[in-house]
C-alpha cells in the first residue's frame, strides 16, 4: 500500500527555521510531482509549494524567499526547507502527490507552530 509518511514539522520560534520531509512508501516508481500544502484553524488548506521530478518548482507568494522545495535523489523524496518561520506559518503541513496512478495521495500531516 502506499503511503506518504511527513516528519520534521515541531515548534520554532519566528525567525528560526525547520525542514519537512515526505517519504513515498511502498512505491514502484517516482512520482512525477509532489507538493506540500498547508491548512491553518479555520482556513482552508492552500498549495505552499510543488515541483516535478524535473525539478521545476512553484510557490505561493507566501513562501518566496523563504522556503524552498527540493526532492531526493531517488526521487521519492520531497522536503520543505523553512526559514525566517512567521507565526503567520503555523499551520498543520501536508505532503501531497496529486496523480499518482490516477489518486491523488495525502499525508497524514505534520504540525508546525512559530510561536515565543
Amino acid at each position: 500500500q502506499v503511503q506518504l509518511v511527513e516528519s520534521g514539522g515541531g515548534l520554532v520560534q519566528p525567525g528560526g527555521s525547520l525542514r519537512l520531509s515526505c517519504v513515498v512508501s511502498g512505491s514502484v516508481f517516482s512520482p512525477n510531482a509532489m507538493g506540500w500544502y498547508r491548512q491553518a484553524p479555520g482556513k482552508q488548506r492552500e498549495l505552499v509549494a510543488l515541483i516535478t521530478n524535473g525539478g521545476a518548482a512553484n510557490y505561493a507568494d507566501s513562501a518566496k524567499g523563504r522556503f524552498t522545495i527540493s526532492r531526493g535523489n531517488a526521487k521519492d523524496t520531497v522536503y520543505l526547507q523553512m526559514n525566517s518561520l512567521k507565526p503567520e506559518d503555523t499551520a498543520v503541513y501536508y505532503c501531497n502527490v496529486p496523480n499518482y496512478l490516477g489518486r491523488n495521495l495525502w499525508g497524514q500531516g505534520t504540525q508546525v507552530t512559530v510561536s515565543s
